[in-house]
C-alpha cells in the first residue's frame, strides 16, 4: 500500500510510517498534517488509481517531527576580465514528516505499525552471573592487561634506548675530553720547543740586520761626501756667477762711454729772438739745415742691433740708455 502525493512542487512516493523531509511548510512540532494533493493510491488489492491530475476525497496524513536546515552549499559568481567575485552560503530550510495514514472516499488506510517496546535489561549483579558470562569478561580483562604490558614493555624499551645513547654520548664526550687533553699536552711540548729555535732565529736576523747597517752606513760616507762636494761647487757657482755676469757688462759699458764723442753745447736763445728771426727771414725760401734729419728707427732694427752688440732688450727699459747704446755701436 502507497500514494504518491506533491507538496514543495515535488512529487514523493510513501508508505504508512515512513519518515521523509520535505520543503518547509507552516506547523509546530507534533502537529497534524494533511496533503490533499493526491496523486495516484493503491490499496491492499493491488489495484492503482490515478487522478487527473489529482483524486478526488484523498489525502495523506503525517505528524511533523523536527525543523531544521540542510547541509551548506556554496553559491559563487565569477567574470572573467571584470574584475567580478561574489561568494554566498545557503542552507535550504526542510520539514521532517512521519506519514500516518491515508484517507480515500472517506476511508482511512495503512495503520501506521506501532513499534515494538524494547524492555531495558536490568542490571545483573556478580553473584547472578552465568558461568557463560565470566570467560567473556575475563577475556576483556586479559586484553586489557595485554594491552598494559605492551605498554609498558614499550616504555621500558624507550628508557633502556635513552639510557644507551646517553652512555654512549658520555663516552664520546670523554673521548672527546681525552683527545683535546693530549692535543694540548702536544702542542705545549711543541711550544716548548720552538722557544729555543725562537731565539736562535731572532738572534740570527739581529745579526744580519746590524751587518745590513753596517754595510749602509759604509756604502753612505761616500756618497754623503759627494753630496757635500757637490754642494760647495754649487755654492762656489752660484757665488761666482754674479761677478762672472758683471764682468762683461762693465767692460761694455766703458768701451761705449770711450767711443762718445763730446759735443759742444749751443747756447740757447731766447724765445723772442726765435719769433724776430723768423719774421725776417723770407717765407718764400724754406729755412736751410745745417744737419741732415737722422733716419728713423724701427723696434725691430733697434732689437737687432742689440742682439748684435750682445745686450739684453729687457735690461734696456729706458728710451735714453737705448740711444746711448745706439750712439756708442755707431762710433765702434
Amino acid at each position: 500500500m502507497y500514494a504518491i502525493f506533491q507538496t514543495g512542487g515535488k512529487q514523493y512516493k510513501v508508505e504508512a510510517g515512513d519518515v521523509l523531509r520535505i520543503e518547509k511548510i507552516k506547523g509546530e512540532v507534533g502537529e497534524l498534517v494533511r496533503f490533499e494533493s493526491v496523486m495516484a493510491f493503491s490499496g491492499d488489492d493491488g489495484v492503482l488509481k490515478t487522478g487527473t491530475p489529482y483524486l478526488d476525497a484523498a489525502t495523506v496524513n503525517a505528524t511533523i517531527m523536527a525543523e531544521g536546515k540542510g547541509d551548506k552549499v556554496i553559491v559563487y559568481k565569477f567574470k572573467s576580465k571584470k574584475n567580478y567575485r561574489r561568494k554566498k552560503g545557503h542552507r535550504q530550510p526542510f520539514t521532517e514528516i512521519e506519514i500516518e495514514n491515508f484517507t480515500v472516499g472517506g476511508k482511512d488506510f495503512g495503520v501506521k505499525p506501532e513499534k515494538p517496546v524494547v524492555e531495558e535489561p536490568e542490571e545483573a549483579s556478580e553473584a547472578d552471573e552465568t558461568e557463560e558470562e565470566k570467560p567473556i569478561k575475563s577475556k576483556k580483562k586479559i586484553r586489557r592487561e595485554a594491552k598494559a604490558e605492551a605498554k609498558a614493555e614499550r616504555a621500558e624499551a624507550r628508557t633502556e634506548k635513552a639510557a644507551k645513547i646517553a652512555a654512549e654520548k658520555g663516552a664520546e664526550a670523554e673521548e672527546a675530553a681525552e683527545n683535546e687533553a693530549s692535543v694540548e699536552a702536544v702542542t705545549i711540548e711543541a711550544k716548548a720547543d720552538e722557544k729555543p729555535k725562537r731565539k736562535a732565529s731572532k738572534a740570527k736576523t739581529e745579526a744580519t740586520m746590524d751587518e745590513k747597517a753596517v754595510e749602509s752606513a759604509d756604502e753612505a760616507k761616500p756618497k754623503k761626501a759627494k753630496k757635500a762636494a757637490k754642494d760647495e761647487a754649487a755654492e762656489v757657482t752660484e757665488e761666482a756667477a754674479p761677478e762672472a755676469e758683471e764682468k762683461p757688462k762693465k767692460a761694455k759699458e766703458e768701451k761705449a762711454e770711450e767711443a762718445e764723442v763730446p759735443t759742444e753745447e749751443k747756447p740757447k736763445k731766447p724765445k723772442k729772438e726765435k719769433a724776430e728771426a723768423a719774421a725776417d727771414a723770407p717765407a718764400d725760401k724754406p729755412e736751410a739745415a745745417d744737419d741732415k734729419p737722422a733716419a728713423k728707427m724701427t723696434k725691430a732694427d733697434i732689437t737687432a742691433k742689440l742682439d748684435e752688440l750682445g745686450i739684453e732688450y729687457a735690461k734696456a727699459a729706458k728710451k735714453e740708455e737705448l740711444l746711448a747704446l745706439l750712439d756708442g755701436a755707431k762710433g765702434k
